[in-house]
């Protein structure tokens, strides 16, 4: 484990291969109860280039008429989503050691082009909590900066088995996915490899 600074700590391979694969089954199995969708940005409606679902009571989804917010049902279904699996709140109590569980755990799948600009989880009523992000796939080039957009920004590598806690002094920074690397500790297992190569988990308190 490093801290990158002070509140945001990487945990680098802290999932080994097996506990990939399990993580792995447990996607496929949300993606199963509620299908991928395509969120579009508040105001010009513009289509992200991630594709996103969600596990927990609470779903994160985004669009023109109503933007960033989170709903407990499935924005093209109207089904409530899948419940977070018990690994993931294993690893939250184990990496944040934070005393309530998360409601919402949000799943981007990301294609060879697919990328995150730097932004801030600031959607959720409880900014005490932290964020715990997971990856699997493909490695990315992760960008952490500041609390104001125009902070000086540093950044690594997210390979797949690592996890990012933003915690603390370093909930609200902002950060995002410059790119897609073309290197792959792990790939996707073929269950997924058909939606893209990368997936990030990233689980959140919200109320």
């Amino acid at each position: 484990m490093s801290e990158l600074a002070p509140g945001a700590f990487h945990y680098r391979g802290v999932l080994d291969e097996a506990a990939q694969s399990a993580l792995a089954d447990d996607v496929a199995a949300i993606i199963a109860a509620a299908p991928l969708y395509v969120s579009t940005m508040p105001k010009t409606g513009a289509p992200m280039s991630v594709r996103m679902t969600n596990c927990g009571a609470l779903g994160w989804v985004s669009d023109k008429a109503q933007g960033y917010r989170y709903e407990p049902r499935h924005p093209a279904t109207g089904d409530r989503w899948p419940a977070i699996p018990q690994r993931l709140f294993d690893l939250w109590n184990d990496l944040t050691r934070y005393p309530k569980p998360p409601e919402a755990c949000l799943v981007n799948v990301y294609d060879e082009t697919a990328r995150m600009g730097l932004h801030q989880d600031r959607d959720e009523a409880d900014v005490a909590a932290p964020i715990l992000s997971l990856s699997l796939g493909a490695d990315c080039r992760f960008r952490l900066g500041g609390l104001r957009r125009g902070d000086s920004a540093s950044t690594f590598a997210l390979s797949s088995g690592d996890a990012l806690v933003l915690s603390g002094p370093a909930r609200m920074r902002f950060h995002g996915v410059d790119r897609i690397l073309p290197t792959i500790a792990m790939p996707l297992p073929p269950a997924l490899a058909s939606f893209g190569v990368r997936i990030n988990l990233t689980l959140r308190r919200v109320t």
